[in-house]
């Protein structure tokens, strides 16, 4: 039984780490993608066990369950990152709504993220919704994977939000066609 050398320490290290500790530390306004193609700027003022406590930019506070939570970005980065989240009009006709079992929703293994991250290879997430986010994965969590998209923009995409992970070759990574094809045992990372 062969291991990817690195993965362990990495995930020792990042796995119970937050985006959403991040934005509440932060003090800044966050860009929030939500179902239903809701867009929020909000500050987070509390991150509890399921939901966030949020001060939404001119509407007051909020409470939005973190399931609804596609993707977020800074606030600052709107402008930049809007732009570049194309959407795929075949998965947005499927009208899917927030998976509640985790044991449902479209998993990806964290020994296929490892060498995509580390390979720096360019890959697309399709979300629930539709939207398509094309860039490289620079980090991720139990919870969330951070993306950069075209001239470093970073993205965070909640990981029960995602529907097909792939490839510029059109490679699927989730974990249903991962399991029979294995190809993080194909990375150098992998060793015997």
């Amino acid at each position: 039984m062969g291991y990817l050398t690195g993965l362990e320490e990495y995930l020792d290290e990042n796995y119970t780490n937050s985006i959403f500790d991040q934005a509440l530390d932060s003090k800044h306004l966050w860009e929030f993608l939500l179902h239903g193609h809701r867009i929020v700027r909000a500050m987070v003022l509390e991150n509890l066990t399921y939901d966030l406590k949020v001060a939404i930019e001119g509407q007051g506070e909020e409470v939005l369950p973190k399931i609804q939570v596609k993707l977020l970005y800074p606030a600052d980065l709107s402008n930049s990152a809007r732009p570049l989240i194309k959407i795929d009009e075949k998965t947005k006709e499927l009208g899917m709504d927030p998976i509640l079992s985790p044991h449902h929703r479209y998993f990806i293994k964290n020994k296929s993220l490892f060498p995509l991250m580390k390979e720096k290879q360019v890959v697309f997430f399709t979300l629930l919704e539709g939207e398509i986010i094309r860039g490289i994965i620079t980090g991720f969590s139990r919870y969330d994977i951070t993306v950069n998209l075209k001239g470093g923009i970073s993205v965070t995409i909640l990981r029960h939000s995602i529907y097909d992970l792939r490839n510029k070759k059109g490679r699927c990574f989730l974990k249903s066609f991962q399991e029979t094809h294995r190809d993080w045992e194909k990375s150098d990372l992998y060793v015997l």
